[in-house]
């Protein structure tokens, strides 16, 4: 990712260098032409709502729900034409390179087709977030589909093919979706939400949940791979939490959990112990998206005690050890490995509580709203010459609600760099996309950080649009006297301003973490 150029507005990505509105008014206002054209004027892309709407329907709706839904609707309708194309597309492909990607592309507009879906699904009981959340992974999977192409060089062919007006509909619906002010939620009761049955309460709170199935090499479980329980699980008639307990071992293997599968919880036998380990990356051939040594859709995934590698090495570029884009997804007590894009913290809500991250370059990135909590952050050496970044978050537009947020860790030297680090430049991050937004909350910083803090990611690009905060950090790594001046950096001084960041209203963490059994605080 951090050997991508930077994609133009020609493609599917669309997003990045738009300034959007809002729609503001739940009803429409009095005194303004009641048609299709009004609404369409207050989105960002009026001209592609426009010819959507009035070819589908001579319905004027009365609401912007009803707009909203119209909308979204049109955008599916749209997608799945777009997506069928698309598939017709396999056989113009002209290598191995052009192939990968194009098959990246087609699980991406599926996952985006499903995302959409959910968002007017009327047998769904859904929030407003809810759908904004949808909505923000629906457009990501849109630019992560011409990401692939950018980063292994095979943009002249198929792709251009491949545009279309999806993303700009995504952009419409995200702006004209109205998602309340920040707020604290109530904590349910009993500390679980409602639809939480008695036996996953139980099952959440044991320290060793009874396993539906178990994962050993020696032969003493049911399975002697992770992707074989995987795929026995999807045959499965499933209700609830299905747990699979891995026992400690070194499992090289890649491994895919799926949207079908949902609330898939992985138990592991300490992050030393039970570890899974892959090699892919862009500079063996994979894209990015591609690389993960373990990728995660399924909603409601848990996993805890597990290491997640990938052994490709600085070398061979991107090369990712999980990715998720898993809504509502915790991974606890987890270890992350690798060098350049470790964790790809894709889209949809997700949290991580005592975890260990080592990387070199861009080594937490993606576009989830993700809280990370009580973990080690640990850049490690570099190839000679590069500089450590953190974080490189990806939001392409305003209207979505994503983010990476950092709270109460530690960001220090890995073993490799320490007695090194001199030669090195550490930064906390670099805007990835337009409007690229991180904030680090009561995290100790060592000395390794630059004074500068954060680092450009080409020239001038998002310095005026994006958003990076730091609230309250300690260490010798902490001071803002000599930060970056950029008018999208801030030093929060205001704990009304740092708490929109908060496990509570970013991710709005009290409706769901409590069910998932691990622990968590909600404010600052």
């Amino acid at each position: 990712m951090a050997m991508m150029i930077k994609i133009f507005l020609t493609l599917l990505s669309i997003t990045s260098f738009m300034s959007f509105t809002t729609v503001s008014s739940s009803k429409v206002p009095k005194n303004v032409p009641k048609n299709v054209k009004w609404y369409c004027s207050q989105t960002p892309w009026p001209e592609a709502c426009e010819e959507q709407l009035k070819a589908k329907s001579s319905y004027i709706p009365k609401t912007k729900s009803e707009f909203r839904d119209m909308s979204v609707k049109a955008t599916v309708e749209q997608a799945l034409s777009a997506n069928s194309y698309n598939k017709n597309l396999g056989p113009k492909c002209r290598n191995k390179k052009e192939k990968e990607a194009w098959a990246d592309c087609l699980e991406l507009y599926q996952q985006t087709i499903h995302q959409l879906n959910t968002t007017v699904d009327p047998n769904s009981k859904f929030s407003d977030v809810d759908a904004q959340t949808w909505l923000s992974s629906a457009l990501t999977n849109l630019d992560t589909c011409v990401e692939g192409f950018h980063e292994l060089g095979v943009t002249d062919f198929v792709l251009p093919q491949m545009s279309n007006n999806v993303s700009k509909l995504i952009c419409n619906a995200l702006a004209i979706n109205k998602v309340p002010k920040t707020s604290e939620e109530e904590t349910p009761k009993d500390g679980y939400p409602e639809y939480v049955t008695a036996g996953d309460r139980k099952l959440l709170q044991a320290a060793s949940p009874r396993p539906n199935l178990v994962v050993a090499q020696d032969g003493s479980g049911n399975y002697r791979t992770l992707g074989a329980a995987i795929d026995a699980a999807s045959k499965m008639q499933r209700s609830g939490r299905f747990v699979i307990h891995i026992k400690a071992g070194t499992y090289k293997e890649n491994v895919v959990i799926g949207n079908s599968l949902k609330n898939i919880m992985l138990v592991g036998d300490g992050m030393r112990n039970t570890i899974i380990v892959g090699s892919r990356s862009v500079g063996g051939g994979s894209t990015t998206f591609n690389s993960a040594t373990v990728a995660v859709t399924g909603t409601g995934f848990i996993a805890r005690g597990i290491t997640f590698r990938n052994t490709a090495g600085p070398q061979n570029h991107q090369a990712v050890a999980l990715r998720s884009g898993s809504d509502l997804s915790v991974f606890y007590q987890c270890g992350f490995e690798g060098y350049q894009d470790t964790l790809y913290v894709h889209s949809q809500r997700q949290f991580y509580k005592e975890c260990y991250i080592y990387g070199t370059v861009d080594f937490i990135f993606g576009n989830a709203a993700v809280v990370l909590q009580n973990c080690m952050i640990l850049p490690r050496k570099a190839i000679l010459g590069q500089q450590c970044v953190v974080t490189a978050q990806g939001r392409a537009d305003q209207n979505q609600n994503t983010g990476i947020v950092i709270q109460n860790s530690r960001v220090m030297a890995a073993a490799d760099l320490k007695p090194v680090q001199s030669q090195y430049r550490t930064y906390l991050g670099r805007p990835w996309k337009q409007y690229s937004r991180t904030v680090y909350l009561k995290t100790h910083l060592d000395d390794l950080i630059d004074p500068a803090g954060w680092l450009e990611w080409d020239g001038n690009f998002a310095l005026n649009t994006l958003y990076y905060g730091e609230y309250q950090n300690t260490g010798p790594g902490s001071s803002t006297s000599k930060r970056v001046k950029w008018p999208g950096y801030h030093v929060i001084t205001s704990s009304t301003e740092a708490s929109k960041f908060t496990v509570a209203n970013f991710i709005a963490g009290q409706s769901w973490l409590p069910a998932t059994g691990v622990p968590f605080y909600a404010g600052l």
